[in-house]
């Protein structure tokens, strides 16, 4: 009767087992950007909100240290939340002065900002040299040298715990009429967009995610927002919807 050498078989199971133990189950390590104090606000600026009646904001508004007058929405406008001003001179008669309260949202504002723009080995580089138009995002930390366009629709697909960071050198430019779309779960807390220039937000797009921006972030006729807008400057709405995140 013939004999089978199984050492050659067994061998071979063995180093593919191995070789099957040495890769690590998929997980994301991307951890979120903590806002800290500033986890309450749907608008946060530094030097003011300028609005065109009438918008609709779903979560605490605020600007520090800009003073109250400087806040140019009107009570109506605050469907749910709080509005915050660092004096008396606020929208009256809904505004609260809480001058403490606001100077620590905006230093966790500004050390969130830092956070997100100092993460380091990003996943994706100058994805489509700064046009994501058109493209569908797995999680992952982004990065550009350039401003990042949303020509046509983008989609953000990946599960309720995944993180995308997307650390962007120059300015964010959404044209008109184009949405940011969430699949397989994704939720709009755990998407983070650190811009270091202007954001503009088209007239009736539709944008997904917590905003990070040195600079102004300016929303468009019409456009809506399923997030947080927390800008180191200016903050400008025209006839806009702001909503902050579900937790």
């Amino acid at each position: 009767m013939n004999r089978i050498d199984r050492k050659p078989q067994a061998l071979i199971l063995a180093t593919l087992l191995s070789a099957l133990l040495a890769v690590p189950a998929f997980a994301s390590s991307l951890a979120p950007v903590k806002l800290g104090s500033a986890s309450t606000f749907a608008l946060l600026s530094k030097t003011g909100i300028t609005d065109v009646y009438a918008s609709v904001i779903t979560g605490d508004v605020g600007a520090s240290p800009i003073t109250g007058a400087a806040i140019g929405l009107r009570c109506g406008e605050i469907a749910a939340g709080i509005l915050y001003t660092v004096d008396a001179a606020g929208p009256l008669p809904c505004s609260v002065t809480a001058a403490t309260l606001l100077t620590a949202a905006v230093s966790d504002m500004e050390t969130a900002y830092t956070d997100a723009a100092g993460r380091v080995r990003p996943d994706f580089t100058e994805l489509g040299s700064g046009e994501i138009g058109g493209k569908t995002l797995a999680p992952g930390l982004y990065k550009w040298g350039t401003d990042v366009k949303i020509s046509t629709d983008v989609t953000l697909s990946g599960g309720p715990t995944d993180v995308w960071i997307f650390q962007i050198s120059g300015g964010i430019q959404q044209a008109s009429a184009t949405r940011i779309t969430l699949a397989g779960g994704a939720l709009a807390k755990n998407i983070f967009w650190q811009s270091a220039g202007a954001v503009s937000i088209g007239t009736t797009a539709h944008f997904e995610g917590v905003l990070l921006s040195k600079t102004m972030i300016a929303v468009k006729t019409g456009a809506t927002v399923n997030g947080r807008l927390l800008a180191q400057t200016a903050v400008t709405l025209q006839k806009n919807s702001v909503t902050q995140p579900a937790p």
